[in-house]
């Protein structure tokens, strides 16, 4: 069985998709601390031919909170987002299809962050129809004192995965030995270059997947989730 880990994010690039696509099962981190200089609730669109940051407001609190005890600012606009999305998206060729899908997910009304993120995970999931089965952390048991790649193992292990497959960013995290001695392979996801036409822009690459939906069709999509990366 496959497996894969990552914290949430909101919409991400493509390749955290070919991750979830990737695997058999899916491992959402909501028991980790939130990192305030991370991406865990912004990210980059296209507007005007430049890379603009989108981000989701958050209400004060301490940084050592988890991300599933963080919650969203009450002064948080949905519609101001949403006319964020729709003033730089409303000419691409697939505006129509996608932004349903956006106004569902930004008009959930629930505060708490990750389960913001999660719904948001999963409903482009759906319409990327990928049937990964998606799992909470804290859902699995195991030690969740346990740091690192110690954590990780734990985790393939309590879920009976023996291939691990990771994003490209964490090869100087992971020992290869360390994961064959439990009996498990592991791999990293190095996503390919995909190019394609943002209006009459220079071509912007790795934004969210807002981007990559609002200017490609299903079977474009389908074909670059599951076959636009390699394993190494």
């Amino acid at each position: 069985m496959k497996l894969a880990i990552m914290q949430p994010y909101f919409f991400p690039y493509i390749g955290y998709y070919q991750l979830i696509a990737a695997v058999d099962l899916f491992i959402v981190y909501d028991n980790i601390k939130y990192t305030k200089k991370g991406w865990i609730n912004r990210n980059r669109m296209l507007q005007n031919g430049k890379d603009v940051v989108f981000s989701l407001p958050l209400k004060a609190a301490s940084d050592f909170l988890h991300v599933d005890q963080r919650e969203l600012s009450a002064d948080f606009r949905r519609d101001k987002l949403l006319a964020q999305f729709e003033g730089a998206y409303r000419r691409a060729p697939f505006f129509k299809q996608v932004f349903p899908l956006l106004e569902e997910i930004i008009n959930l009304d629930d505060p708490n962050l990750f389960s913001y993120l999660y719904n948001a995970i999963s409903k482009t999931c759906a319409f990327l129809d990928i049937k990964t089965k998606l799992v909470k952390s804290s859902e699995v048991n195991i030690d969740h004192d346990l740091k690192a790649q110690e954590k990780v193992i734990a985790l393939c292990q309590a879920v009976g995965a023996d291939t691990y497959i990771n994003a490209i960013g964490g090869t100087e995290l992971y020992d290869r030995a360390e994961f064959r001695d439990q009996g498990i392979d592991l791999s990293f996801l190095k996503a390919k270059p995909f190019e394609y036409a943002q209006f009459d822009s220079d071509f912007v690459p790795w934004l969210s997947i807002i981007d990559v939906m609002m200017f490609n069709g299903s079977e474009t999509l389908s074909t670059t989730v599951r076959q636009g990366y390699e394993l190494v």
